[in-house]
């Protein structure tokens, strides 16, 4: 009898975690909606909730249509490139020292190389090992990736798709501002 408790607790802490990440990739799927970087029907929420059910529907048809390939070699390896580029992204605290920070690791940078080299050297192997299969695949996913970035820019500057403006008006005020602010500071420079 404790055999099925435990087969049955494993089910449903697996059907959690399941429901978790999806809900997480769909309010990444609203995020994106919000900055413009993906059309507006994905910002869409229910009255009730709040929650984005056109996000939420939109993950669990992609969830569905991956669950008949045998993806776990490539979410490894996808998983590893990606954990390496976060540590490479350690790179741009010696290249950019004043960079103000709002989380700080209070480690040298030779300290954090030394902390992330031996988790680098696994995800390398794991890299290494895959077959050219799960490189294709990988390679195509990125690709499509990047594809799909350059097909939302289309849509957005040929107006096929509705997309929220306000950020777009607000990046490009951002940037007007900044322009300006660097302008502003030249003279006062020269001026000095």
């Amino acid at each position: 009898m404790a055999k099925y408790r435990k087969g049955g607790g494993a089910t449903i802490s697996s059907i959690g975690m399941f429901k978790a990440q999806m809900s997480s990739g769909s309010f990444q799927l609203l995020g994106m909606a919000e900055l413009s970087l993906l059309p507006a029907v994905f910002a869409r929420r229910t009255s009730y909730t709040g929650t984005p059910w056109v996000a939420i529907a939109a993950s669990t048809v992609v969830m569905i249509a991956v669950s008949f390939l045998g993806f776990d070699h490539v979410a490894n390896f996808l998983y590893s490139l990606g954990t390496l580029l976060e540590f490479a992204s350690f790179w741009l605290r010696a290249k950019h020292l004043m960079l103000k920070r709002p989380y700080r690791v209070p480690l040298s940078l030779h300290a954090l190389m030394a902390m992330c080299a031996v988790p680098s050297g696994f995800l390398a192997y794991v890299c290494v090992v895959a077959r050219w299969r799960v490189s294709g695949v990988a390679a195509g996913l990125s690709a499509l990736g990047v594809g799909w970035h350059g097909v939302m820019r289309v849509c957005r500057a040929r107006k096929l798709l509705k997309f929220n403006m306000r950020v777009c008006r607000a990046r490009k005020l951002l940037k007007f501002n900044n322009a300006v602010v660097a302008v502003h500071r030249e003279g006062v420079e020269e001026n000095i």
